[in-house]
């Protein structure tokens, strides 16, 4: 955990251990550290040379668990030209300074990260949990590959799990009770593709499972979005889609009603799934009403007609969407993120209040917003 420091007095090799703080114990001092803020670890591992891993410690981050120090951290994946994959960003406000709806302080702003080993992947499918981003499948050079690839959002490191027993590209995948359900994105054309249209991995036991779909009338190859709701998961094709309840181990067809055309560019925050609608603007359905109803409150945002995605960033919507800066050979694209807070009125209507608005990147202007999640860290 602690740096150390050697002694001219010392004998070679030897090393002494630095206290985190000298008049603490490491155990109380790593107790007060773990309550710092995420964005206030680069400044933090500039104190001293005992602080310098610190914001690379395991220990670190099992306290801030076990403390409920906890915070959700906004992820995103771009693709840069001349690249075909994803380069990933990590969101960072800047301490010490005011966040307001109308800010032109660049106080929030994208980081890069390491970005996946394997950065051909184009149409892979993207599943949190907990601390950890999985890229799941994809094609590389229009091959479906069967690999998953683990983003530890705690250290920022890249690790690879077992493949799943097909390849695939564009498919739906969802989070329930600590197993990723992953549904399409292979071509049904013989009786092995067939059993494993959809498969289940097992974070527990690092295990890939087929999940039976009898009678399924509709085996889409491509799913273009996918949704957790009530205990279910929601895989949406150009043909509607389907439904698959793990508890009951049963499938269905979600009503027509619900495909907006949200192709990836929709999250759930409790129970309710928002989008943006062919008009540009933001909706959520709740699956209990059956009914859309338009997020009230945020008409100072532009039309979402296109490259747009949200996330559920520990309850408040986070929007990320591009913009243009420049003319001619000096056009750039500007990434915007807007959060907000979400109300529900008694009479079901849906509240947003902007929090904050702001440029959180400049890129190159044929660059594209591939999705944005939010993991626990």
């Amino acid at each position: 955990m602690a740096a150390t420091t050697s002694s001219g007095d010392e004998p070679p090799g030897t090393e002494t251990p630095a206290q985190l703080i000298p008049s603490l114990s490491d155990d109380v001092a790593l107790n007060c550290l773990a309550r710092i803020s995420r964005c206030q670890h680069p400044i933090l591992s500039l104190v001293s040379k005992a602080f310098q891993s610190l914001p690379k410690s395991p220990l670190l981050y099992a306290t801030r668990s076990l403390v409920g120090a906890t915070e959700n951290i906004l992820y995103v994946a771009i693709r840069l030209p001349p690249e075909s994959g994803a380069c990933w960003f990590t969101l960072l406000h800047k301490p010490n300074r005011n966040r307001t709806v109308s800010s032109s302080t660049n106080s929030s702003l994208l980081v890069p990260i390491a970005s996946c080993p394997s950065p051909s992947l184009v149409g892979s499918a993207y599943a949190v949990v907990d601390s950890e981003i999985y890229v799941i499948g994809g094609s590389i050079r229009d091959v479906p590959s069967s690999s998953v690839w683990v983003l530890d959002c705690r250290l920022h490191t890249w690790r690879r799990v077992s493949n799943m027993r097909v390849g695939r590209e564009f498919a739906a995948a969802g989070v329930i009770d600590g197993k990723i359900y992953v549904i399409g994105g292979c071509v049904v054309d013989n009786w092995a593709r067939s059993i494993n249209w959809a498969e289940m991995f097992d974070i527990k036991t690092q295990t890939w499972e087929p999940v039976a779909s009898p009678g399924m009338e509709v085996r889409e190859k491509w799913m273009h979005a996918s949704a957790v709701m009530e205990g279910k998961v929601y895989a949406m094709a150009d043909r509607n889609g389907v439904v698959y309840e793990p508890k009951e181990r049963k499938w269905d067809m979600p009503e027509k009603r619900l495909d907006l055309g949200w192709r990836g560019r929709a999250c759930v925050i409790e129970n309710i799934l928002y989008c943006y609608d062919y008009l540009g603007k933001i909706r959520g359905y709740d699956p209990k009403d059956r009914i859309w109803r338009e997020l009230r409150g945020v008409e100072t945002l532009p039309k979402f007609l296109c490259g747009a995605t949200m996330a559920n960033r520990g309850g408040k919507l986070a929007v990320l969407w591009e913009g243009k800066a420049g003319s001619g050979g000096s056009r750039r694209m500007e990434i915007w993120c807007a959060e907000i807070d979400i109300e529900r009125s008694g009479e079901g209507d849906i509240w947003g209040k902007i929090e904050w608005t702001d440029t959180v990147l400049t890129v190159p202007n044929e660059s594209a917003i591939v999705n944005c999640l939010a993991a626990t860290v």
